[in-house]
């Protein structure tokens, strides 16, 4: 298990955003189309993600507030196999399927999403990760202020649930 601590928020100039963090440099992995499902889990999140450039079984837990927040997370990186979404869905039921194109950047051990969600829109995701406990929360912490302040982002922007969550309720809202 390794702990992120991070942020997802809506920008009004998410293009202004992203421009700001190319003008530090950072590694960009690519554009991936990703399709994550959710399955129904007694506590936590547990998703399967499908890409073009990630491809991984993620279970994490994080409370849903609307701030920059800790998310313990378990990752397996696996080889794309329709089997695995298969068992998922059979024992545990699909609870909902994000699709979404992500740029994916990093600047060290943090990691930048610049998000179109499909019938939800644009986002931005900034994870600052330590995958070993070598880096510690107070910085992490530190990072995350960091990259919010850099990219203009303000308590208002702040999403509280996953993309999932907010599918889920635009759904019931509409029924």
């Amino acid at each position: 298990m390794h702990i992120n601590f991070e942020f997802k928020a809506r920008l009004r100039d998410i293009a202004a955003a992203e421009k700001i963090l190319l003008q530090q440099k950072p590694l960009f992995v690519g554009e991936d189309h990703q399709t994550d499902t959710y399955f129904n889990v007694a506590n936590g999140r547990l998703k399967l993600r499908e890409g073009t450039i990630e491809h991984a079984l993620i279970f994490y837990e994080r409370t849903n507030t609307a701030a920059a927040k800790q998310s313990n997370v378990m990752l397996y990186q696996h080889k794309p196999d329709e089997a695995l979404k298969q068992i998922l869905a059979q024992s545990l039921g699909v609870k909902a399927v994000v699709d979404k194109r992500r740029k994916i950047y990093f600047i060290n051990n943090v990691k930048f999403h610049f998000d179109n969600v499909e019938g939800l829109g644009q986002f931005v995701e900034v994870e600052a990760i330590d995958k070993d406990g070598s880096i510690g929360l107070d910085k992490l912490k530190e990072q995350c202020l960091h990259y919010q302040n850099l990219l203009n982002v303000t308590a208002d922007d702040f999403m509280a649930g996953s993309y999932s969550d907010m599918l889920l309720a635009k759904k019931s809202s509409l029924a």
